[in-house]
């Protein structure tokens, strides 16, 4: 069983707040993310530095800033998953961020895994299949990643994910091709996400949809072969944009789906009352 833990670089984030989106990420995990993707099976925890992480752990480092491209997935020299999330005292949207890279960083350990299916192609303010076949990276979180489509666990926000049927040839009634819904039918791209892909000649391509009130944009992504993860080297490439498109969606609370939102608020008056301990583990059902 694999074990991710969140580390709180910042010194800035409540405790409080810290185990309990840890305990929520854990039922994400088990209860969600398990059931459509098969194998998966990890156990989610915080630890309050580095010197207390278990080791062998997968580490998600809450960071108060970064350097362009810098964020999300890594390998460390034993090809290790680790990750980095910007996390703020005064925006726990962190959270969903935080979901985003454990699902894909168990979804994928290694960053380089690939699923053939339809090819798609931008058709005015939508993506739509196209003649072909696509190579697709397999980012579980990327095509439906905006803040509008996360979804709440105990107060705490996390991310919607696409389910294998994703790559399904057709749609078919009754499938689920993202965890929540969001997304309708195989291959769709969500404003804010992107999706990562080979074309038959080689050629690595990329669908970004920056701004909603934009059209989705085409971007070439020159990656080497042989690297050690497709996933970093594709950050690396597209670092600039990518952070452009986290800067539409992050820090916005009217973002969140409401019930998320509702129950972060109500967290926060939870942990400011005096007597926030004894509340917290009755909001929470902890022991």
């Amino acid at each position: 069983m694999a074990q991710v833990v969140l580390v709180d670089q910042t010194k800035e984030i409540d405790t409080s707040l810290l185990h309990a989106a840890a305990v929520s990420l854990d039922t994400q995990v088990k209860q969600d993310l398990s059931v459509h993707w098969t194998g998966i099976s990890a156990s989610v925890s915080s630890a309050p530095s580095v010197s207390a992480i278990t080791p062998g752990a997968w580490v998600v480092f809450l960071v108060k800033t970064l350097p362009p491209g810098e964020g999300g997935f890594h390998l460390d020299r034993h090809n290790q998953p680790y990750a980095k999330v910007i996390a703020s005292s005064n925006d726990d949207s962190w959270t969903i961020d935080a979901s985003h890279e454990i699902i894909e960083m168990l979804v994928d350990p290694n960053g380089n895994r690939m699923q053939a299916s339809q090819a798609i192609k931008i058709s005015g303010n939508d993506v739509e299949d196209a003649d072909g076949v696509f190579k697709y990276l397999v980012e579980a979180c990327d095509p439906c990643e905006a803040n509008e489509y996360a979804y709440d666990i105990g107060g705490i926000a996390v991310s919607d994910f696409i389910t294998p049927h994703y790559y399904d040839s057709s749609a078919t009634p009754g499938t689920l091709y993202s965890f929540k819904g969001n997304i309708k039918r195989p291959r769709q791209l969500l404003p804010g996400g992107y999706i990562s892909y080979v074309q038959p000649d080689g050629q690595w391509n990329q669908i970004l949809w920056v701004d909603p009130k934009e059209p989705p944009q085409y971007n070439n992504p020159k990656i080497a072969d042989g690297v050690r993860s497709l996933r970093f080297e594709i950050h690396q490439a597209m670092g600039p944009q990518l952070d452009e498109a986290k800067h539409h969606q992050r820090r916005k609370r009217n973002g969140l789906p409401k019930a998320a939102s509702a129950r972060i608020t109500t967290y926060r008056e939870v942990r400011n009352d005096e007597n926030r301990e004894k509340r917290l583990h009755d909001w929470y059902g902890l022991k």
